[in-house]
């Protein structure tokens, strides 16, 4: 039953965003990145599945590959053209680039651990606010447009949770002058389909990234290469022992901040939040470039 509900909603919500998709007059919007090989190459495929239907009891050779043929399937799909290009060209890209997974969140939380995630709000529950790399300002609401090879996350209501997951294939200013993020997804409601959304969609919770974009506020708690790098840095300056790099942050790395936040005049709170992040990585790069020892040749 809950099956047979979950296809009603989605069915009309097809309906709804097929018309968009195919009436509205649009202006393709140019990637703010270059698009590499590999991202066109999963497009491809991607396309090549567009019009794949599930069968008797949701069977789908996506979640066959999986290991569940009947799974809701759109982070399978996804999944299943990563693989396809690696097979195909060589390529590593599943669970290095892009996750392989099936569980609710568990692909949004590898790009965050991956530091390639950026919130459609800017704001990441359980990390805090986001800025792009090097920049002053905060990332704005609704105002980062993915890039071809993005996925993008959605929830269908109030809890957060991930319900569903798609890539982009472009984005496009339609006739309204909005920007739509055109993407293909599987188990919409029953096959492999385009579909569009504004770029504001209260759905969207945010994008698994091709580029690593955007920094965010670390705490007790966080995990990953963000907070790897903070550690080593830390660790450079001599606020951190190595042992403790670990890429979890926990109370060493805690009481490292603030000792670092109290040695620049900032009030010591332990939290790693934007200025202080920022004020570490201009005392680091002043650091390294002063140090000899990063710039001895070799004789060999």
């Amino acid at each position: 039953m809950a099956r047979f509900f979950r296809l009603c909603i989605l069915l009309v919500l097809t309906c709804c965003l097929t018309c968009s998709y195919a009436c509205a007059a649009e202006t393709v919007l140019a990637p703010d990145y270059p698009v590499p090989d590999y991202v066109s190459w999963l497009l491809d495929i991607a396309r090549a599945e567009i019009g794949y239907t599930e069968g008797k009891n949701g069977y789908t050779k996506y979640g066959e590959w999986a290991g569940d043929p009947q799974a809701e399937w759109c982070a399978e799909f996804l999944c299943w053209c990563v693989d396809q290009v690696d097979q195909q060209y060589g390529t590593h890209l599943l669970t290095r680039v892009y996750p392989r997974y099936s569980g609710m969140n568990t692909g949004l939380n590898w790009f965050l651990r991956n530091g390639r995630y950026i919130a459609r709000t800017g704001y990441v529950n359980g990390w805090g606010s986001q800025w792009y790399i090097g920049q002053e300002d905060s990332i704005a609401s609704g105002s980062y447009v993915p890039q071809p090879g993005d996925w993008v996350f959605y929830t269908y209501d109030s809890s957060g949770n991930t319900a569903h997951v798609a890539m982009v294939e472009y984005c496009a200013v339609d006739e309204n002058g909005e920007i739509r993020v055109h993407v293909i997804e599987g188990n919409l409601p029953d096959r492999v389909q385009r579909s569009s959304r504004t770029l504001t969609d209260w759905r969207v919770l945010g994008y698994g990234t091709v580029y690593e974009l955007a920094d965010l506020v670390l705490q007790s708690g966080c995990e990953g290469v963000k907070v790897q790098a903070l550690q080593d840095k830390l660790c450079y300056l001599g606020y951190l022992d190595e042992q403790y790099a670990t890429g979890a942050y926990g109370p060493s790395t805690a009481e490292a901040v603030r000792a670092f936040q109290t040695a620049m005049g900032k009030t010591p709170t332990g939290i790693a939040n934007h200025h202080t992040q920022l004020s570490l990585n201009a005392l680091y790069r002043e650091r390294y470039w002063q140090d000899d020892a990063n710039f001895q040749v070799s004789e060999d």
